[in-house]
């Protein structure tokens, strides 16, 4: 089994950055992705990185702002957020894809879940 546990969250201020990081209890050779969820809303897409770092998707809501990536000798994945918005403010999830499918979005396809840390930023 794997076991997902982020880390790295906290309370910024607009414009700020946070570095979050996700280890993995076992290895994994899957696509690696983060989401995302504020109160009230469904859980979203943000971040996702082939086994191999070769796919990078990023929704357009943080393109150009986050920057996913990841160490596999270390069962690391981090998310690098520069230019932080109140709109960013949300637990963020990592997840492990489905082995054998193709890097996206989906998030059903996404079957290995950590617990969340939470990011806040104030305006």
């Amino acid at each position: 089994q794997v076991q997902l546990v982020e880390s790295g969250g906290g309370l910024v201020q607009t414009g700020g950055s946070l570095r979050l990081s996700c280890a993995a209890s076992g290895r994994t050779f899957a696509t690696m992705g983060w989401f995302r969820q504020a109160p009230g809303k469904e859980r979203e897409f943000v971040a996702g990185i082939s086994w191999d770092s070769n796919r990078r998707l990023y929704a357009d809501s943080v393109k150009g702002r986050f920057t996913i990536s990841r160490d596999n000798a270390k069962n690391m994945v981090y998310l690098q957020m520069n230019s932080l918005k109140p709109e960013d403010t949300a637990v963020y999830y990592c997840a492990t894809q489905q082995g054998g499918l193709p890097t996206s979005t989906v998030k059903s396809q996404y079957h290995y879940w950590g617990q969340g840390t939470q990011v806040t930023v104030s305006s």
